[in-house]
């Protein structure tokens, strides 16, 4: 089965951190988002995409596992794999590892939806659009 994934490389702004200088639990998400843009743009599928085909595609779930600490000054590289899913939604999952040290600093995964810009309605079947994008890419459905 063909993977596609892509990584982004982020450097730990202090702004990032608590008052341990260690990377705020939080701020994960940030890094899960930063590689998912990335992702689009390494595959040409962006968030304007959807909302230009006519849908928002909001995060319904996510899940971050911590294994490590990530410090103010160091960089960290956020692994994004988009999983393949015959129902209509988005699931990537995040590895992000400290570059410093080597260690795998996190796990993750977060999920999204399609609904309707004009009713806001959940999408039951795979949007045109992204269905196209997935046979571009050369996937074949589950």
């Amino acid at each position: 089965m063909k993977v596609l994934e892509s990584t982004i490389e982020i450097p730990v702004r202090f702004s990032e951190t608590d008052a341990m200088g260690v990377v705020w639990h939080g701020n994960y998400l940030k890094f899960f988002e930063d590689a998912r843009e990335r992702f689009g743009e390494d595959y040409g599928i962006k968030y304007m995409d959807a909302f230009n085909a006519g849908y928002y595609t909001p995060i319904v779930k996510s899940d971050i596992n911590h294994k490590a600490s990530v410090y103010y000054g160091q960089k960290v590289k956020v692994r994004a794999i988009l999983e393949q899913h015959a129902s209509s939604k988005v699931v990537f999952r995040y590895e992000v590892h400290n570059m410093e040290t080597g260690e795998l600093a996190a796990t993750g995964s977060t999920t999204q939806v399609f609904l309707g810009i004009e009713d806001r309605l959940l999408e039951l079947i795979k949007p045109k659009f992204f269905a196209e994008w997935e046979e571009k890419q050369n996937w074949q459905t589950l």
